[in-house]
């Protein structure tokens, strides 16, 4: 990796730790760069704005991580209800970087930026389709071997699934407490259980 590229990495990397723990518009690029250490000559070669910067934290770091995490683990595994179980638990329950009381960066990102600003509407409703469209196929895959009920909707699980981890990850940020997570994992088992 050439040393421009190496610096950007290193930004966007340290960019995406702040602003999750600050949020992004309330982080300023005066506070990026002390973060990362590099000039403002520096920031601004690799980006024009914080809201440039912000679309590629997005493309560039969420989105491959998105597929590490949950899209790929979920094409190698052939039992999708507990490989969806499995990356919930992890994620909820296991994953250093995700912290209770700041909730889902992805939902983080939705709720700060997407109502203003296109670009960022664009780029997290396809990390989100992508999301869906893997979960969906998942199903299918489980409803083909027999191990989920035909009649199941792979739509309606993938949304149930999307929507619910979303919204555990806000109800553990207001409640500063993991035992909302409990709960839904319980839940979501139970909810799984019912479509074998």
């Amino acid at each position: 990796m050439k040393k421009s590229e190496a610096t950007r990495l290193t930004i966007l990397q340290k960019a995406f730790k702040l602003i999750y723990v600050k949020g992004f518009q309330t982080t300023s690029i005066d506070e990026i760069i002390a973060t990362t250490r590099v000039t403002k000559g520096a920031f601004y070669y690799h980006f024009k704005t914080k809201d440039e910067m912000g679309l590629a934290i997005i493309t560039d770091l969420m989105k491959p991580n998105f597929r590490k995490t949950f899209i790929n683990t979920l094409h190698n595994n052939p039992d999708p209800l507990k490989s969806i179980y499995d990356i919930m638990h992890h994620l909820l329950m296991e994953n250093d970087f995700l912290k209770v009381e700041y909730g889902c960066p992805t939902s983080n990102f939705v709720q700060q930026m997407a109502p203003w600003h296109n670009a960022f509407t664009q780029a997290l409703h396809e990390l989100s389709k992508e999301w869906e469209l893997a979960l969906a196929e998942s199903i299918e895959r489980g409803k083909n071997a027999g191990l989920i009920k035909k009649e199941v909707s792979a739509k309606e699980v993938s949304v149930f699934v999307i929507s619910g981890y979303w919204g555990v990850r806000n109800l553990g940020k207001l409640e500063n407490s993991k035992e909302v997570y409990l709960t839904y994992l319980k839940g979501l088992k139970s909810y799984f259980k019912s479509l074998q």
